[in-house]
């Protein structure tokens, strides 16, 4: 079972966490096995919110505190340009040495807009082609350099083998980015790439491009064949994509999770957390010792890198 826990770090009127205590926290789910944690600072709802830390400049702080769980931070489309954002993610998997991912989320905050010379929002025709060209020019991006491209050679004076660095050259609707990154490849070839919040007209794309998919719990059998139908039909292999449901702590008590494994209804869970310290020690303490005991974490990792964790190799989508 892939396991994934979500902690949203936007506190509305509770003590707000330290890095200390986010860092704990991180430490025991890496200990008892978790594939990744999803970082977000924003709520759905647009409320008024106060996030201690920006999530990529926390990805990077959990870095050097952690060896080997998969560290993915939430960033939407709307906030960041295709390039800035491709290149955060490279860095933020080179200083982790593979374990990054990045959540695009594909809904809507009119409080976010508002802050990004976007007061109305964008149409949501519009905001979806925008998105799908935005995360096209990112895996683009990634894709930039081949894997043995930089040389480093003093002696002839040559940094890099031209042949291998490939311009991007994108033109599109919303963006134009001549590329390459100017940093190296990504030790996992690429970031793992997680999509959430998928609506009807954002389906078709996810499976075709996304790694991980997180869904909600409610219907998630409809949902999972759908998206494995959707996969299959862009080309993919099934087992390509892994689609997590999302779920809060008081359904592990009620005992589904076996079912809904057996019966096919996901690859795993994600354990969606308040930014509330005793939500956190409950977690640590009563499910994830219950997780154990019912055989639904690993004892232990397979390979390095967040890919590893997955079992999707490197590169993307394929």
């Amino acid at each position: 079972m892939h396991l994934a826990i979500s902690l949203n770090i936007a506190a509305t009127g509770q003590t707000v966490l330290t890095f200390a205590e986010i860092a704990s926290f991180v430490r025991e789910v890496e200990a008892a096995g978790a594939d990744m944690i999803v970082i977000t600072d924003t709520l759905a709802s647009g409320e008024p919110s106060t996030s201690p830390f920006e999530a990529t400049t926390l990805l990077a702080a959990l870095a050097t505190v952690t060896e080997k769980i998969g560290l993915v931070a939430s960033a939407s489309t709307l906030a960041h340009q295709p390039y800035n954002l491709a290149r955060r993610f490279a860095s933020l998997d080179i200083i982790s040495h593979g374990r990054i991912g990045w959540n695009a989320t594909l809904r809507q905050n009119s409080r976010e807009a508002a802050n990004f010379s976007r007061p109305e929002g964008i149409a949501d025709e519009d905001f979806h082609r925008r998105a799908e060209e935005f995360i096209g020019i990112v895996q683009g991006l990634w894709r930039g350099w081949d894997a043995d491209a930089l040389l480093f050679d003093k002696a002839s004076g040559r940094f890099h083998d031209p042949d291998k660095m490939h311009f991007l050259d994108h033109k599109g609707a919303f963006f134009s980015v001549r590329g390459p990154l100017n940093v190296a490849r990504s030790p996992q070839d690429t970031p793992v790439l997680v999509m959430s919040g998928l609506g009807e007209a954002d389906l078709d794309f996810g499976a075709e491009v996304a790694d991980v998919v997180l869904i909600e719990a409610e219907g998630a059998k409809t949902a999972y064949d759908d998206l494995m139908r959707r996969a299959v039909a862009a080309g993919r292999k099934p087992e390509t994509m892994k689609v997590l449901a999302t779920v809060g702590v008081d359904e592990l008590a009620a005992g589904g999770m076996e079912a809904w494994l057996d019966g096919k209804s996901c690859d795993g869970f994600n354990f969606a957390l308040p930014a509330d310290l005793s939500a956190l020690d409950d977690f640590t303490g009563r499910t994830l010792p219950e997780l154990r005991r019912r055989g639904l974490a690993r004892s232990a990792y397979d390979g390095a890198t967040l890919r590893d964790h997955l079992g999707r190799g490197a590169g993307g989508a394929k």
